[in-house]
């Protein structure tokens, strides 16, 4: 399952990235917001984040404004690796390098062709389970 949310700014795409990964077999959670109402997007970000931590979903995906809040808020969460993104060659690095669990994307950033292709290569991408990789990650947890 992927578990997704997003705040007002990111609720309109936040919905077509949802749709684009039922297109593609997977189970998506929203975890709200569920309008564009105004509202405060760590609620959001830390709802994804622990069911990411908790192993009730695979991974997540949270869009608001810019992504950098989400971003922050769900690194706050043990376990959590969330990139910010907004070109192909981060996103390619940050699973191979980082096995990052978390997308985070904004949507005043970029439009939303773009973050579907940030999402497939995302999604696509395995970490490579490198050695140097498996330390480094194994230092941010600590």
């Amino acid at each position: 399952m992927i578990a997704m949310g997003s705040d007002h700014a990111g609720y309109e795409m936040k919905l077509v990235l949802a749709e684009h990964l039922k297109e593609r077999g997977y189970d998506v959670k929203d975890f709200g917001t569920y309008s564009t109402e105004s509202c405060d997007y760590p609620d959001f970000a830390k709802a994804v984040a622990k069911a990411v931590a908790d192993g009730e979903a695979e991974r997540g995906i949270l869009v608001c404004g810019t992504g950098i809040g989400m971003s922050i808020a769900a690194n706050k969460v043990k376990g959590i690796r969330a990139a910010v993104l907004s070109d192909e060659f981060s996103a390619q690095a940050t699973r191979e390098h980082n096995d990052a669990n978390i997308l985070c994307l904004g949507a005043r950033v970029i439009d939303n062709d773009k973050a579907i292709k940030l999402l497939d290569i995302f999604m696509d991408t395995p970490f490579s389970e490198g050695v140097n990789h498996i330390r480094r990650i194994s230092k941010l947890e600590q």
